[in-house]
């Protein structure tokens, strides 16, 4: 591309690009990289909005496009073939106001360099104002027709919001930085995070969390539904392409770390996907015909690109317009028609593997319309689909598989769960985790006095204040059986958890006063007999807590046999202290008296 206006040849010949990895954000495989632009402050501008605001005013915008699309594509080429991986690229949305605006020759480009037209992803910011959406969808459609695909960027800080998703229906949603950043402490951005990846698997969409720089944010992202992460924890921008990959392993590793509950779905969920055969989108509408014809029991097939990638759905009705027509065969014959299947490709709900059941579902009951099922992919490739009854069995398996492990009067899990938990706390030497052991102070003088039937309900009003207190806290709580119950809580530290925890026995010991008559209120204890058979005053129910902080970065990787031994003496500690909690972390291992 010959830019004439030799004031901007000089400055573009200064632009350079960096790549940043777009990676599943289950396996850390790379998807694609997103170009960046760079040393556009060498080129003479103080910002890259600077830069294309320039080049607007200057009415040269769709030139400039061009130019650096060219420049872009021609450095990312060997990539591609490298590592067969797609190009995202931003659009400035002024373009197609721009006055120097015509159908661009990017399919020319890759030509020149060997690319298929599916290697492209086009970015579409909401950052500026369209003011003719129809405008919008016709050079959209025109992008689609000769097989890029869009991607929406920056969503939910720009102009348009919900109208523009609503006209581009684009394939990629990057929900943008400011949603991601102090996410795990802002309620309101897991908010509106959540509903953004569900309107988009809602659309068919792919979701992308952009920014993400702890793996705080790369937890709740991934635990929210996103589907591919970009940002600093990955990798930053890349000038040297020789210096990215295809995998990215640390992504893989942080997963597998927390991925007790997603992997035993991951199994359910691979057991009754069923492979229904998918049909090319470059095949012709006669080869849909064929496919219908053998397959008879069939209603629609998947949709996929050459890549292996879900497109969407063909449904059987939305050919009966052309089939119980009079000329409706001749129509599809007629070259100006083209015979495309993209004419019919419904835009379809897609989530990965390791999605947990629940959130399936989620996604499958919030449709507006009756859908069939949901199309399951691995590594953004066709896997297979999962039909509403075999959903539901992975439901019920799953609930059967969970009601097993559970404690059955708390339903709270049990101590093979609560062991699951203590095996990968104590493998994860990166991260810190908060290991509490509770138990009730006098618990066997109540329930002698009272029953057991009033004990039991002791033990369910406690329960009940641990889920309430997990569903504000990322913790795990179980229960160890009779009065002893577990939690754990990871990346958290013992200064920020102990006053809450103190919140959490003061409530019980508030609460617990509902169980007693009002002459053992009054008196502040109860007469029972101990375990000698002598008469004796128990006071009102407390519970004890035990702490242990496995620190951050520690070297040695205790035992399950030392962990539960340690907890047990610091279980006894703790009934001896004056507040009833015993702390202890592993930095002072050493110097305590185990």
């Amino acid at each position: 591309m010959i830019i004439e206006d030799k004031n901007w040849s000089e400055r573009l010949s200064k632009i350079d690009f960096a790549f940043q990895p777009i990676v599943n954000i289950h396996t850390g495989v790379c998807y694609g990289y997103e170009a960046l632009l760079r040393n556009y402050k060498e080129a003479g501008f103080e910002s890259i909005d600077d830069f294309f605001n320039k080049a607007y005013n200057d009415k040269i915008l769709h030139n400039i496009e061009m130019f650096l699309r060219e420049k872009a594509i021609k450095k990312f080429s060997p990539l591609s073939k490298k590592f067969g991986t797609k190009l995202f690229f931003n659009i400035d949305s002024r373009v197609i106001n721009s006055d120097d605006y015509k159908p661009g020759n990017t399919t020319t480009i890759l030509k020149e360099n060997n690319l298929p037209n599916k290697t492209i992803h086009f970015e579409l910011s909401e950052k500026y104002d369209f003011s003719n959406p129809q405008d919008l969808v016709r050079v959209l459609k025109n992008y689609r027709d000769q097989g890029f695909s869009i991607a929406m960027d920056d969503y939910g800080v720009g102009f348009s919001g919900l109208q523009m998703l609503y006209y581009t229906e684009p394939e990629f949603i990057k929900i943008d930085r400011f949603f991601i950043q102090d996410i795990k402490s802002d309620s309101k951005k897991k908010l509106f995070v959540s509903s953004i990846v569900d309107i988009g698997h809602l659309l068919g969409s792919i979701v992308i969390a952009e920014g993400v720089e702890t793996e705080e944010e790369y937890y709740i992202c991934r635990d929210l539904g996103c589907d591919l992460v970009q940002g600093y924890l990955v990798c930053y921008p890349e000038k040297d392409i020789d210096t990215l990959k295809s995998y990215y392993e640390h992504i893989d590793v942080l997963n597998k770390i927390d991925r007790r509950k997603a992997s035993k779905d991951h199994k359910l969920i691979n057991s009754e996907i069923g492979y229904m055969e998918p049909i090319l989108e470059e095949a012709d509408v006669f080869n849909l015909f064929e496919k219908f014809k053998k397959k008879k029991a069939n209603t629609f097939f998947p949709v996929i690109n050459s890549n292996n990638e879900p497109v969407g759905i063909i449904r059987e009705s939305s050919l009966k317009d052309y089939t119980y027509s009079k000329y409706g065969m001749e129509i599809l014959k007629n070259p100006s028609f083209g015979g495309k299947l993209s004419k019919f490709v419904t835009k379809f709900p897609i989530v990965d593997i390791h999605t947990t059941a629940e959130k399936i579902l989620e996604i499958f009951s919030n449709h507006e319309e009756d859908i069939e099922g949901i199309i399951i992919v691995e590594n953004m490739k066709y896997k297979g689909f999962l039909s509403a009854s075999a959903l539901l069995k992975v439901l019920n398996e799953k609930k059967i598989a969970i009601a097993k492990e559970q404690n059955p009067l708390t339903k709270l899990p049990g101590n093979m769960m609560i062991f699951e938990y203590l095996s990968e706390a104590v493998k994860d030497l990166e991260n810190q985790y908060i290991l509490i052991y509770f138990d009730f102070d006098n618990f066997k003088p109540y329930n002698d006095k009272y029953g057991f039937r009033s004990g039991d309900r002791v033990i369910l009003l406690f329960s009940d204040i641990l889920k309430n207190y997990e569903n504000s806290v990322k913790c795990f709580i179980g229960h160890i059986g009779g009065d002893d119950f577990f939690m754990g809580i990871k990346e958290e530290s013992y200064e920020n958890i102990h006053p809450q925890i103190i919140e959490l026995m003061a409530k019980f010991r508030h609460n617990v006063e509902s169980f007693y008559d009002s002459e053992a209120l009054k008196a502040g204890y109860i007469n029972s007999t101990d375990r000698e058979g002598n008469v004796k005053q128990f006071p009102i129910l407390t519970v004890s807590a035990a702490i242990l902080e496995l620190t951050k970065n520690r070297k040695e990787i205790l035992s399950i046999e030392e962990l539960t031994n340690m907890m047990a003496t610091l279980k006894k500690m703790a009934k001896k202290s004056i507040d009833n909690i015993y702390y202890l972390n592993t930095i002072n291992l050493d110097n305590s008296d185990f």
